[in-house]
């Protein structure tokens, strides 16, 4: 199933390793942001199924305002990860978690629990 995806990744390396991972496995990507203000935008557009985000972006800014924003607007989402050390906060506990480094094979099965949907 193919979907359209926001990125919210501030390393651009890992950013685009990760766009090409998404297009091979037949995903589109809507958009890629490296800032918390940015995708706080881009979520306020819409116009994408699910959202990979990295949980420390730049300068300690965590990804919890993007997070809350995507909750109340039923999209869902990912938290990307080189290893969370505080847990999320309760209401995000939920969401599945996509270790970094990212490899091809983590990634439909994370989106699919994302998604409701088996892998």
């Amino acid at each position: 199933m193919s979907r359209s995806i926001l990125i919210v990744e501030d390393e651009p390396l890992i950013a685009m390793m990760l766009e090409d991972f998404l297009d091979s496995l037949g995903h589109r990507i809507v958009g890629t942001c490296e800032t918390v203000q940015d995708a706080l935008s881009k979520v306020n557009e819409g116009g994408f199924d699910v959202a990979i985000v990295d949980v420390q972006l730049k300068n300690g800014e965590h990804i919890w305002p993007v997070a809350d924003r995507l909750s109340e607007q039923g999209i869902p989402f990912i938290l990307a990860t080189g290893g969370l050390i505080e847990p999320p906060p309760a209401q995000h506990a939920d969401a599945p978690i996509l270790n970094k480094p990212f490899t091809i094979d983590a990634i439909e099965p994370a989106l699919a629990a994302a998604c409701g949907a088996s892998a």
